[in-house]
Parts: structure tokens; C-alpha cells; sequence
């Protein structure tokens, strides 16, 4: 061996390689510098990996020898110096001294051709091409079949017998005209590689989408002698990327646009209008009552309510007309080359009538009422997103109730819609900046007029329009997720009020604060019992206000978590009662201990009979469900006797006091002021 350990292995023709029992390179003949091109001083001290052909190859024999094999003997691949792969007989054998320990490994390598023999070779392309996946067709220089495979008995469903001796013409669909048809045919001459998709058609008449490669084979000479044209069937991608590409730009539930392709369909249609100097308008339309039905009747029927909704609409459309789901409630329709821009009021009227009568879904009959708004192009600009946004707004305020259904958009719109975004972002700075405050209204007893509890009210204390009552903003954060935000606020406020009450040795009565729909959900109990442990307050002093839209959202889940807070101890007030959709059977089943009337209802009192007879109607009602009654909005003493006599437990007004900062409230019931009866 080289250097140190010469011996007669270094004239031996048979490359042999000495190493140490860890692997590294201790001996290095001379026929293992021919073989793998390094000399002695290139690979002494290296470890035989380094020879591996592939990197993350490990040395399997290795591990065989320590498993106390004597010698082995694998076919191994190795990479010589000029980058080559080289296929060799390994045979790895232990060297021992004369007590029989192991001192070294010796490696020798018997290389082998890595040319497979003729006949072998040909015997795997026969297999190769019979098993593959893809069909192989192969014609003569006549352009007949001459051979097929099993796969292409499987795509196309002719058998070989069926196949050979006839052309290709065979899976010839007629989808092609003579210009593709040419280029085909010229790869097959020889023209050339030829890749690309062919339609063709099945024994059974299916025709059927493949990806093709088309070759000639040539002789000796150079001459065509053959063809080739292995394919695969395509049909089952294509499905797919068409499922996917639907997923992508239409709504599942509608099969209309979704708001992403809308845009695209959208900017095509202004660019052809820039181009030919057209008119048109972009509706944004709000179905009222989806979430209702969704929430009342539960998911199948509230998408086939708007499905039928959405047919309703396509079928008061032109042909080129856009329809696309813009969002849960809002559709979007693009009205292509009109016109007179004013027909677009037209059109939205008419879109009205087709949803003015009700719809049939699943045994109901809905009724689906519904608003829209408008902008024109060019008047309102030439910008998918500008149209859309302006069209919001438009259809924002015909939602209101203070402009008849169909609204157009206007710059003054857009002025009021830009100060509602500027609030929007000073509302979300004003928990930040410490802007909000709790004001809290007196509730007082009808029969002793002593103060027996208060509702927590939210005030803004806004930079530049002063102190803003909810009214401004509540709506504001209802659309966006800042009721969160502002809902686990009061929460937390509340709590901390209450705590520096009782720090005070002051023992106040409950505290009742208003709860968002959109706070309901199943974490509320877990989240309310840590504010109450962080703050170390007693459940008894917390009182919770919801609304009747609130109940009949999943009426069984809202129950659940109803149980749960009554079960922690906190009082349930049905707020603003009478003026949603709750069903009368709900308050059996709810485990709420107050109502109270809204005050839409006492201001008629006692003069109006209507609203007489509806106070009497929840007073009675309430009684008979052992359910404290507050009366709201109480602003003169004929509506408190006129109250007291029906059996109302409470009120809550101006009458007595208006919503007082913590302070001035903590005052009203320390010197225990009380309303003269």
C-alpha cells in the first residue's frame, strides 16, 4: 500500500482500498487511482463517503461488518474525479492481527460495464412500453399501425387485433381543422418533435382530451421508417383544474361569480366602454332577511334562499349582463352598454318586482325584501373598485329606512361615507387613548321609589364632536369588528366600576350592561367568570341585557349559554322586548328573569289605547312568568302611575334621571334619593 503500508497489493490490478474501522482511508493502490482517477495524496485521511455517488448515501456494508459479518460482498455505484459514475463489486473483508482483534478494512472493487447487453436491453424496452401508463401507437412508413400497447387498449378501448394494420385516423374526433392536422402529420414524416393536445375519440364515440408526443424513427441512412406517439389521457386534469378554477371565481352556493372574477369581468367591461365611449351602471343589491333565515331556519334554507333569489335576478337580466355574489348578503350587478344611464333605475326596479314575490324554499314561503344601490360610468368614475365602493354606499343608504329602496350614489354620499371611515378609524383609537366612559341610568322601584339598580350606557368622549351617546357609533361598530373590541371594554370597565365600589365600602345595586349578538358565542361565560375573578366581584352585581334578535340566532346554542350564565349566578334581561322576531314560546325557555318594554311602547301611554293594551299585555305576561318588568323611556308621572297600576316592578327614564358619569350616580345613591310616587 501506499507510503506506510506498502505491501503487494500496491502492484495488484484489482483496485483495493485500505480503512481504518471507522471508515476513513488508510491504503490507496494503484489500481484504485486508475479506477477512480485520484491519486494517494488526493484521498489518504478521507472518508469513503466521499466517494459515494449521490450525497445522504450512507455506507450500508459498513454497518453489515459491525453486525460481525467477516466479508461482504453488494454491487455499489461510486462517483470517480471527473464526475462519472462508475458501477463496481464491492468486496469488503475485516483484517485481524495475530489475536484475532480487528485492526483494518480492506475494500476491493471488481468494476462492471454499466452497459446493459443488447438483448437485455431490448427485453426492458418491450416491458417498459407494455406496462407504462401512457398508450404508445407506432406506425410504419406507410402510416399504418404496426404496434400498440396495453395502455392504449385502455385509453381508447380499441384491442390491438382492432388497432393494427388501419392509421391513426382511427381516434381522428373532427375537432381539429387542417392546419393542426398538418403539423401532426409533418412530425410523423419527420419533420421533427411534436408536443402538444390532441382531442381524440374512444371506440364508444367519448371523444377525450390527451397530451401527445409525436416522433419519427429513422435507419441507418436517415431515412423515416417509423412513427411514434405515446399519450396519456387528460380528461380527469382537466376536470380537475376546472373544479379548482370554479372553486376560485364562483360562489358555491349560487354558481355566480365571486367578488374576485367579478373585478376581472368588471375591467374588461370599462375598457371595452373607454374603447367605444359606452354607458353603463354597477348595482350593488342587499337581500335584508338572509341572515334572519339563515339564523331562524338554518343553513339549507338559507342557501337555497338565496339561490332561488339569484335565479330570481338572472332572469330580469340581458344576456351580457354581470350577476356575482359580492359578499353573505350583497349582490353585485354590472349593466353593460346602456342606453341612458337612468336605466339603470329601470332595471333595479325591475330586479325589485322579480323578489317582490315570495319565495318557496323547502315548505316556506319568504319573503325576500331588498334595497340597491347605484353608480354610473363614466359619471361616477371608470374604476372597478371606485363603482363597486360607490355602489355600496348608495346601497348602504337605501338600507336605512330613510330613502326609498333604490338609491343613487352621489358626491355628497361619498363626503358622509368619508367621514364614516375617518370615525371609524378615530373609533378604533379611542379605547387606546382612554376616550370612553361608562354613564350609568338609575333603574328605580315602583314601590318605593328607591334606586334598585342601573344600566351601564357607553359615552364617547370624541375630540372634536364632544361626548357622543351610541347612537353615533354603535351602528358603526356593529358593521365592523370593533363591537368586539368595544363589547370586552365595557365588560371589563363594568367590573372595575363595581370594584371600586365595594373598595369603598359602598354596596351598590346590579349593574346592567348591554351584550352585542356578536359577543354571544360559547367562550362569554369563560371570559366573563375571569373578569369577575380578576376584579374579585360577586356574579349578583353584573346583570346582562340582550336583545330578541339574539334568540332566535341558534336558539338551542344560545340556550346553552344562557344556562351557563344563569348557572353562574347573573340576572338575564330581555331588552328593547316586543320590537324584534322572537316567538313567545322562547320566553319559557330562556332562563331570563327580566323584561323590559321598550320605549316605543310607553310613550303612547296612557293616551295611546294601542300601546296600552301591549304594556298590559307584557306586564300580564311577565307576571305570569315570574319575570321582573322594567319599563324604559319613562319621561313624565302619568306614564309612572299609569305603569305602577298595570304591575310594573320598575322603571328607567328621564323622569327620574338621565344617564349620570359613575360619580354623580355613586352620589343619587349614597344620599339615597329616591322618586316621589
Amino acid at each position: 500500500m501506499a507510503r506506510a503500508t506498502e505491501s503487494s497489493e500496491t502492484a495488484a490490478s484489482q483496485p483495493c482500498v485500505r480503512l481504518d474501522l471507522a471508515g476513513f482511508i488508510t491504503g490507496w493502490n494503484d489500481a484504485a487511482a486508475r479506477f477512480f482517477g485520484y491519486s494517494a495524496d488526493e484521498v489518504l485521511g478521507q472518508h469513503l463517503l466521499f466517494l459515494n455517488l449521490q450525497e445522504g448515501e450512507d455506507l450500508a456494508e459498513l454497518g453489515s461488518l459491525g453486525d460481525g459479518a467477516e466479508a461482504i460482498s453488494t454491487i455499489v455505484y461510486r462517483r470517480t474525479k471527473d464526475g462519472q459514475a462508475a458501477k463496481a463489486r464491492l468486496t469488503l473483508s475485516v483484517e485481524r492481527n495475530a489475536a484475532g482483534t480487528p485492526v483494518a478494512l480492506c475494500a476491493r472493487y471488481d468494476p462492471l460495464s454499466l452497459d446493459i447487453p443488447l438483448q437485455d436491453r431490448l427485453r426492458l424496452y418491450v416491458h417498459i412500453i407494455e406496462d407504462s401508463s401512457q398508450g404508445v401507437l407506432v406506425t410504419d412508413e406507410s402510416g399504418h399501425i404496426v404496434m400498440v400497447n396495453r395502455a392504449f387498449t385502455e385509453i381508447t378501448g380499441y384491442s390491438a387485433e382492432e388497432a393494427i394494420g388501419r392509421t391513426p385516423d382511427l381516434l381522428r374526433s373532427g375537432r381539429h381543422d387542417a392546419e393542426f392536422r398538418a403539423q401532426v402529420q409533418a412530425a410523423m414524416k419527420g419533420a421533427g418533435l411534436w408536443i402538444g393536445e390532441i382531442m381524440g375519440r374512444r371506440k364508444n364515440g367519448e371523444v377525450f382530451p390527451q397530451s401527445v408526443c409525436i416522433s419519427a424513427v429513422r435507419n441507418e441512412q436517415g431515412q423515416v421508417t417509423h412513427a411514434f406517439s405515446i399519450f396519456s389521457d387528460i380528461s380527469h386534469h382537466q376536470e380537475t383544474e376546472q373544479r379548482l378554477q370554479r372553486l376560485a371565481n364562483f360562489d358555491h352556493v349560487t354558481n355566480l361569480p365571486n367578488r374576485l372574477l367579478l373585478g376581472q369581468l368588471m375591467t374588461q367591461a370599462l375598457a371595452q366602454a373607454k374603447r367605444s365611449g359606452e354607458c353603463g351602471a354597477v348595482l350593488v343589491l342587499h337581500l335584508h332577511r338572509l341572515s334572519w333565515v339563515y339564523d331562524t331556519f338554518g343553513h339549507d334554507v338559507g342557501d337555497e334562499y338565496i339561490a332561488q333569489a339569484a335565479r330570481r335576478l338572472q332572469d330580469g337580466l340581458r344576456e351580457q349582463d354581470i350577476l356575482a355574489r359580492l359578499g353573505h348578503d350583497k349582490l353585485a350587478i354590472t349593466l353593460i352598454n346602456m342606453r341612458q344611464p337612468e336605466h339603470a333605475a329601470v332595471v333595479a326596479q325591475k330586479l325589485l318586482t322579480q323578489l317582490g314575490r315570495t319565495l318557496p324554499v323547502q315548505g316556506h314561503e319568504l319573503d325576500a325584501p331588498a334595497s340597491i344601490g347605484i353608480a354610473l360610468y363614466p359619471g361616477n368614475g371608470m374604476e372597478t373598485a371606485g363603482l363597486l365602493r360607490y355602489a355600496e354606499i348608495a346601497c348602504q343608504r337605501a338600507g336605512t329606512g330613510h330613502d326609498a329602496p333604490i338609491v343613487f350614489f352621489s358626491e355628497d354620499m361619498n363626503q358622509k361615507a368619508t367621514e364614516r371611515f375617518r370615525l371609524e378609524g378615530e373609533l378604533r383609537q379611542a379605547i387606546a387613548h382612554g376616550q370612553l366612559e361608562l354613564f350609568h341610568q338609575p333603574k328605580v322601584s315602583l314601590r318605593n321609589g328607591r334606586i334598585v339598580g342601573a344600566e351601564a350606557l357607553l359615552r364617547w368622549n370624541h375630540p372634536r364632536h364632544g361626548l357622543l351617546t351610541p347612537g353615533h357609533f354603535i351602528p358603526l361598530a356593529e358593521d365592523t369588528s370593533l363591537i368586539l373590541e368595544l363589547g370586552e371594554w365595557v365588560l371589563a370597565e363594568a367590573c372595575r366600576q363595581i370594584m371600586l365600589w365595594r373598595s369603598t365600602g359602598l354596596d351598590m345595586p346590579p349593574l346592567a350592561i348591554n351584550l352585542s349578538a356578536r359577543q354571544f358565542d360559547r367562550h362569554l361565560p369563560k371570559r366573563i367568570e375571569r373578569l369577575l375573578d380578576s376584579f374579585r366581584i360577586s356574579p349578583q352585581h353584573l346583570k346582562l341585557e340582550i336583545t330578541e334578535s339574539l334568540m332566535v340566532r341558534n336558539p338551542d346554542e344560545v340556550i346553552h349559554i344562557m344556562n351557563e350564565l344563569a348557572a353562574m349566578g347573573l340576572g338575564i334581561a330581555l331588552d328593547d322586548f316586543g320590537t324584534g322576531y322572537s316567538s313567545l314560546a322562547y320566553l319559557k325557555r330562556f332562563p331570563i328573569t327580566t323584561l323590559k318594554i321598550d320605549r316605543s311602547f310607553v310613550i303612547g301611554v296612557p293616551h295611546q289605547p294601542n300601546d296600552c293594551a301591549i304594556a298590559q299585555a307584557i306586564v300580564t305576561m311577565g307576571k305570569q312568568l315570574r319575570q321582573e318588568i322594567v319599563a324604559e323611556g319613562v319621561e313624565n308621572r302619568e306614564q309612572m302611575h299609569y305603569l305602577r297600576q298595570l304591575g310594573c316592578d320598575q322603571l328607567q327614564g328621564y323622569l327620574f334621571s338621565q344617564p349620570l358619569p359613575a360619580s354623580q350616580y355613586e352620589r343619587l345613591v349614597r344620599d339615597d334619593v329616591r322618586l316621589a310616587l
